[in-house]
């Protein structure tokens, strides 16, 4: 079988905006954006700023990171608020402040050679109910806060940096063993087993019984300011908004999530590069949480965990909230270290729909395109549109769906054998996950441990998957397990495993015109008493019969064709 190339989309022309008004002056507001959408979605629209200006140094601010600036941060926000809103400029220079709050009608322009360095003093950031990792909870006030506002914009080329050094756990296996020495010898304590770095004992003695970062057993204000030094915050939180921009700025080193709106409507994130250190626990890029009407392009990311998250909170608290993330277009990003390049779930109880992603590309993350969930998350993800994806050094998946998340990345997951799981089917109720319609076209992997991992749950398998139009160098191919209609056209792999197809309980699966090197009688192994209706097509390259069915008697064992 021929392949053709995968063939680049080309990269939207930068467009001069028209001088408006109460416009914003940034670039890129090109109709390629919203170009062949699989969706109906309306353009996002973007802020509207009124024309009023103020600078921080106007306001008493103090060049050289020793002074706190958190006043005249908050003065000249308050400046310019009176006068129905405006631009406040943070000029070149390194500028210490504590949390900054938003108001409306507010943009922060970060001038290059800015560098807005907030305080590692945590006493300056307060506990206040909120939402961290799905979950209803307390947290210290996020560096960059902002609830309930309209019209907010972060420009400029200036950097932002949230000294997340002074609030994350460290574990010694990622850190090179100068870098460990540097950790230990700067405070902090160490667990019984001398592996992980702590901020504070406060912190380690917190950790113990947390839902990876919640405490579900706390109840009130006061038992959380217990544990305050454990509360760390996102960089940039902003909830229940409208019209909100992020364009040009460096985000980076945050204290847990770098970005994250949360029920927020109208966002653009653009132009922006987000980093953490690649060791940095829970150290996401962008996650976006029960958003609606997004786009996310032309930006960088280089991170400790997943990179571009999308999810719509976790569990009960998630399911009633009941707000999904829904009409979200990813176009034309690159991801360098991270977790995942784009990931949904596997907080998404809120559901799921209208996601379309293209032209991406990632570079030694973990996992290329990442789906996960788990049993008492409840939402369906549906409506998912991937394609023209260019993946390169992949050590595990390079794209996984994982019905079975334990709160682990999968490099740890596989290092340690595996999830544990039972694949005993129990009840479908509100709490079961689903994930259906799905197409993923126009695939580049040039190296990864495992192709394609699709696990869905036996009660509730993976549902209509299309992956066509695949080029594929893995040393594994394809694991299939619980799913139902998946389709697999037009794929050319190099797998180094002679097993390319493990498939286990799966219904009604297509292959067709699939082109790999194995020339093993276990090429394609079924195995599970659920097997059934897998239909393989090829033509005369491929190493089994064309229009070969395989019945409903198929119960164990490979199958030669």
């Amino acid at each position: 079988m021929k392949i053709k190339p995968n063939k680049l989309l080309w990269i939207p022309l930068i467009i001069l905006l028209v001088n408006c008004p109460k416009s914003i002056a940034q670039n890129s507001k090109s109709t390629e954006t919203y170009k062949n959408i699989e969706f109906k979605m309306a353009k996002v629209q973007e802020p509207v700023i009124p024309k009023n200006t103020v600078n921080l140094i106007d306001f008493g601010a103090i060049n050289g990171g020793y002074v706190l600036n958190t006043k005249a941060f908050a003065d000249a926000i308050e400046a310019v608020s009176k006068k129905g809103g405006g631009k406040v400029i943070i000029p070149p220079g390194i500028w210490l402040t504590g949390p900054i709050i938003l108001k409306s009608n507010i943009e922060l322009y970060a001038s290059t050679g800015a560098l807005i360095k907030f305080s590692p003093d945590k006493s300056l950031y307060p506990i206040i109910e909120t939402s961290f990792e799905g979950l209803n909870t307390w947290r210290c006030i996020s560096p960059i806060y902002g609830k309930n506002l309209e019209n907010i914009a972060f420009t400029g080329n200036g950097v932002w940096d949230g000294s997340g050094e002074v609030w994350r756990q460290v574990k010694k296996s990622k850190l090179t063993e100068s870098q460990w020495k540097k950790f230990v010898a700067s405070g902090g304590v160490l667990n019984e087993k001398k592996d992980s770095w702590y901020p504070s004992e406060t912190f380690m003695k917190a950790a113990v019984g947390a839902d990876q970062n919640v405490r579900l057993d706390l109840k009130t204000k006061e038992e959380f300011e217990a544990i305050h030094d454990f509360l760390r915050p996102v960089l940039v939180s902003i909830q229940n908004s409208k019209r909100v921009l992020f364009d040009g700025p460096v985000f980076q080193n945050s204290p847990a999530w770098n970005i994250h709106p949360l029920m927020v409507e109208d966002l653009i994130v653009r132009n922006v590069t987000v980093r953490n250190p690649w060791y940095s626990q829970n150290g996401d890029g962008l996650d976006v949480e029960s958003c609606k009407n997004v786009v996310i392009e032309n930006s960088s990311f280089d991170v400790g965990d997943d990179a571009i998250c999308i999810k719509s909170g976790k569990d009960k608290d998630g399911r009633d909230r009941g707000v999904p993330c829904e009409n979200i277009i990813v176009k034309n990003n690159i991801v360098y270290h991270g977790h995942g390049g784009v990931t949904v779930g596997s907080e998404m109880s809120g559901g799921v729909k209208n996601l379309h992603v293209s032209n991406c590309t990632f570079m030694g993350t973990d996992v290329g395109l990442r789906f996960k969930s788990t049993r008492g998350r409840g939402g369906i993800v549906e409506n998912i549109f991937i394609s023209d994806i260019f993946m390169t050094n992949i050590p595990s998946q390079a794209i996984s769906f994982d019905l079975y998340y334990g709160g682990k990345s999968i490099a740890e997951t596989l290092a340690e054998g595996g999830n544990k799981v039972s694949t005993k089917a129990v009840p479908v109720n509100e709490e079961t996950p689903q994930f259906r319609n799905i197409s993923i076209k126009n695939i580049t992997i040039a190296g990864a441990y495992q192709a394609v991992f699709l696990q869905g749950l036996p009660e509730m398998n993976l549902e209509n998957i299309e992956i066509s139009n695949i080029i594929a160098k893995a040393e594994k191919g394809f694991s299939i397990i619980d799913a139902n209609g998946i389709k697999i056209n037009n794929a050319k792999l190099d797998i180094e495993n002679p097993t390319v197809f493990e498939i286990y309980n799966g219904k009604n699966l297509s292959l067709k015109n699939v082109d790999f090197n194995s020339t093993s009688s276990k090429a394609v192994t079924i195995d599970g008493a659920a097997s059934a209706n897998i239909e393989l097509v090829a033509d005369k390259k491929s190493n089994y019969s064309k229009k070969t069915t395989v019945s409903e008697t198929v119960s164990k064992g490979a199958v030669k064709f």
